[in-house]
């Protein structure tokens, strides 16, 4: 992450661990299958890039073993510190400002992370400037103007006001430097840094109940910012979270984009 005043969904909010946990619910099986695709193994040296919570940190640590390394990093390392046991070491670490925390990694991976740091140009490069020849790299991220709906079947009020309320979230992100079309970019952008053999794929949930928890917690998050900024009332976002917990509501997230690639 960046160290930028802007950034909307800090890990410190009460908000973030039901956040986290949505994202491990939603996310982790695509990354976990990225990753054990890539051969992630014992004796590996990983660099995992604005870890956040814990999970994918985790699965890492028990994939290199004792004989391995996981550097997890992040500007507020706050829920992460709890994994910060051999073979994990934990650094604060801004992607976008900072050189890398390290070099000859195996394995780079960061999730939802670039599409929030204005320098990602930067950060991407020292991701790369990082890996050990043969290294791989691993980028998910958001995508959310390939898809901007969280009800894309908006069929009464409580959807068209889901949606709108979503279109606030998208341009108080894109008002803090987001980059809402970034997903997209992966597969080109890995190759323009130098990437060989580069794939991509998609996951898109379509509804969930991880869905739902990641959407109250979200609004939670950032509705002071929703009602300063003139993007909607505490009416309209009491009403919306009501809706949430009739359970009845179809919500999807943005598509998550991976993209892989090995260093030659």
């Amino acid at each position: 992450m960046t160290r930028s005043d802007g950034y909307l969904l800090a890990n410190r909010q009460a908000e973030a661990e039901q956040r986290f946990d949505a994202f491990a619910t939603l996310f982790d099986p695509t990354t976990f299958r990225h990753l054990e695709g890539l051969g992630t193994g014992p004796g590996w040296r990983c660099w995992e890039v604005g870890a956040g919570g814990t999970s994918v940190v985790s699965w890492l640590a028990g994939k290199v073993g004792p004989g391995g390394q996981v550097v997890a990093t992040d500007i507020d390392v706050s829920r992460v510190a709890v994994a910060a046991r051999p073979p994990v070491e934990v650094r604060v670490h801004d992607v976008g400002a900072e050189e890398p925390p390290g070099e000859g990694f195996d394995l780079v991976h960061a999730r939802l992370v670039l599409v929030h740091v204005p320098e990602r140009e930067r950060a991407l490069r020292s991701m790369v400037e990082s890996l050990r020849p043969g290294g791989r790299l691993l980028v998910e991220d958001a995508d959310p103007a390939l898809q901007p709906l969280l009800c894309p079947d908006e069929y009464g009020p409580e959807q068209r006001l889901a949606n709108r309320l979503r279109h606030g979230f998208r341009k108080l992100l894109a008002d803090r430097g987001a980059d809402l079309s970034y997903g997209r970019k992966l597969p080109r952008l890995l190759r323009e840094a130098g990437l060989h053999d580069v794939e991509a794929d998609a996951y898109f949930p379509v509804t969930s109940p991880a869905c739902t928890a990641l959407e109250a917690a979200t609004v939670r998050q950032i509705r002071g910012r929703l009602v300063a900024a003139g993007l909607a009332t505490d009416e309209e976002i009491d009403r919306h979270l009501s809706s949430l917990a009739s359970g009845t509501m179809d919500l999807a997230t943005a598509p998550m984009i991976s993209a892989w690639g090995r260093k030659g």
